[in-house]
């Protein structure tokens, strides 16, 4: 059964695999602005060195500590795997705090689940996972956003209680619970 890990290097083989899935599709080229797409641009050379990806894992984990010297605008983020034994299926980053910019287009929460995984109920399972991790960092309603024509990430979001705020710039914005009733 899936659940939520910190990224570890014991995946690291399923999450090549699943990079190389992302890649396909197209995204990490510059016009990709999601978690995935500057991953895919920073790391994608250097990913098959098992000291690179323990790096990276390290860096990761790192992001979620407010010390963590961070580019300006980028708040601290906790960044959870969804695997199920070896298998990388997805990724899901926990904003700790909204910028302007995240109010407007990426709330307090983003995921990813890989290509070949998809439509299984992963992202919905995942989020919902993830929201009990989010109120612990203080977040009661978590904010998160959809392109508006993404009719598979709106149904996540509302599956988990997620409330329409409105449309802003061609994103949906949600108001999601982080503790159920």
């Amino acid at each position: 059964m899936p659940a939520l890990i910190a990224p570890a290097e014991r995946v690291h083989a399923s999450f090549l695999a699943a990079m190389a899935e992302f890649r396909a599709e197209g995204r990490g080229d510059r016009q990709d602005h999601t978690m995935v797409g500057a991953e895919i641009r920073r790391y994608a050379d250097s990913w098959h060195r098992p000291e690179a990806f323990a790096g990276f894992v390290a860096d990761l984990r790192a992001q979620a500590l407010p010390e963590t010297p961070r580019p300006d605008g980028w708040v601290p983020d906790t960044t959870l795997w969804w695997v199920a034994g070896e298998e990388y299926l997805g990724r899901i980053s926990i904003r700790h705090r909204l910028t302007p910019h995240l109010r407007e287009v990426g709330g307090h929460i983003g995921y990813d689940v890989r290509p070949t995984a998809r439509r299984r109920g992963h992202a919905t399972d995942m989020l919902r996972a993830a929201l009990p991790v989010a109120h612990r960092h203080g977040i009661e309603s978590a904010l998160l956003t959809c392109d508006v024509h993404n009719v598979a990430s709106r149904r996540v979001i509302e599956r988990n209680g997620g409330v329409l705020a409105d449309e802003r710039a061609g994103k949906l914005r949600f108001w999601v619970p982080t503790t159920r009733p």
